[in-house]
């Protein structure tokens, strides 16, 4: 059995940890620059707000409602996450990190299925103060269903489906559009070809499921029969590109600060390589002006540039974003938004060298792991190139950030006696 783990309404949630006058409140999470919004409690959903829909269009709403607006503290989010994967990895035979907010758990060899889950999510409120749905179900699409089934339609938050009988019923009323893997496009091509709820398409001929949604279709059926498809990844594969980009939070005119920028981003990239352990072959910039502004031309464009040595050196990938950087870079034009993707990513232990390379790697390292491990205890870019400035007047708009209650000291809270 299949059990998926799922953070109800997770940023919001986060923000009440440490809020708890925000219980029962509407609140909303916004994207960078506080521009659309990314999350919302129930109490938000229940309002009209649209996920997705730009902040100030919502203003009057949130305004007429008091609804609790805040700036994405991803710092946050990302620990608390670490926090309550921790306890489900401890508490649970295996698991997947599916996402910052979700995780599938092997239950192979659990008994009394239910206990355990109420158990396993008792002790995740208790110890994060995060309230999760436990969906438990033979295989992972099922346990999607499951999950929704425990998160909308139960007191306890959770739902066991083991049984045919349960599955059948459950199936019955679970429109297309709400399984996992299912975009609009299929839904509608589903709808047109009679398929309107889950049970349908168990029904349906598997033939006509391959030669028509192929076979991750085909697949997903039989998982809705009970058939697993899809196992468990206990190790994430390794990332074939890796991007850092954001929107500047006041429009950029120079090249200094559009190298500040990049500089950052690159050295954010290539902190993420030596992360998992992996080195880069290429390395693309990028820059483009403000979309949104009809009366100005726009410019948009990107240069990549393909390593001799795949590296995950801050200095040297920093060093090549900034010469592509060079090449693009035109005057007059206000920019608004830049970032690097570093790609044709391979293990750090297959490194080809190049003959004609003088640079000694061993120190390059040795360098590399001494910022991290500074960075890491100290705080982020504590050491940092001096090409990435401190002015930092680009810097992403969060007028509404809520402290660092956890990875920052001078956030955490303090108790009055």
């Amino acid at each position: 059995m299949i059990a998926l783990v799922d953070c109800n309404n997770f940023y919001a949630s986060c923000e009440r940890v440490f809020q708890p006058k925000l219980e029962k409140k509407p609140i909303v999470v916004l994207s960078n620059n506080d521009g659309c919004i990314i999350a919302r409690s129930n109490e938000a959903k229940a309002l009209g707000i649209k996920m997705g829909a730009p902040a100030f269009k919502m203003k009057t709403i949130f305004d007429q409602h008091k609804v609790h607006v805040f700036s994405s503290n991803f710092a946050l989010y990302g620990d608390l996450s670490r926090r309550v994967m921790q306890i489900l990895d401890e508490g649970s035979p295996a698991i997947e990190i599916y996402s910052i907010d979700e995780a599938f758990l092997d239950l192979k060899g659990v008994n009394k299925l239910n206990q355990f889950s109420t158990d396993l999510r008792s002790k995740v409120g208790k110890w994060t103060g995060i309230p999760v749905s436990i969906g438990v179900a033979p295989t992972k699409t099922l346990a999607k269903v499951a999950n929704r089934v425990a998160k909308k339609y139960t007191k306890t938050g959770v739902f066991l489906m083991k049984k045919p009988r349960t599955i059948q019923e459950v199936l019955k009323h679970v429109s297309v559009e709400d399984l996992w893997g299912i975009g609009r496009q299929y839904a509608k091509f589903l709808y047109a070809n009679g398929f309107k709820t889950a049970l349908d398409l168990v029904k349906a001929n598997e033939s006509w499921i391959k030669n028509n949604m192929s076979i991750n279709g085909l697949r997903m059926v039989k998982e809705l029969k009970g058939i697993p498809c899809y196992s468990l990844e206990y190790q994430p594969g390794r990332k074939k590109n890796i991007c850092t980009s954001r929107s500047f939070g006041l429009e950029v005119f120079t090249q200094q600060e559009l190298e500040e920028a990049v500089s950052s981003y690159a050295s954010t990239c290539a902190m993420k390589l030596r992360k998992e352990k992996s080195l880069a072959s290429s390395i693309l910039v990028f820059i483009k002006t403000n979309p949104f502004k009809d009366s100005d031309q726009q410019y948009n464009p990107c240069q990549k540039v393909t390593l001799d040595v795949p590296v995950n050196d801050s200095m040297e990938i920093t060093k090549q974003a900034l010469m592509a950087l060079k090449n693009i870079y035109k005057k007059g034009f206000s920019y608004k938004k830049a970032g690097v993707i570093v790609g044709d990513i391979v293990p750090e232990n297959s490194k080809q060298l190049s003959l004609f390379s003088n640079k000694d790697s061993f120190k390059v390292k040795s360098i590399m792991c001494a910022v991290d491990h500074i960075n890491q205890k100290m705080g982020r870019n504590k050491i940092r190139l001096a090409v990435q400035g401190f002015d930092r007047k680009w810097r992403l708009k969060q007028e509404k950030l809520s402290p660092c209650y956890t990875t920052r000291f001078s956030d955490v809270l303090e108790v009055k006696v």
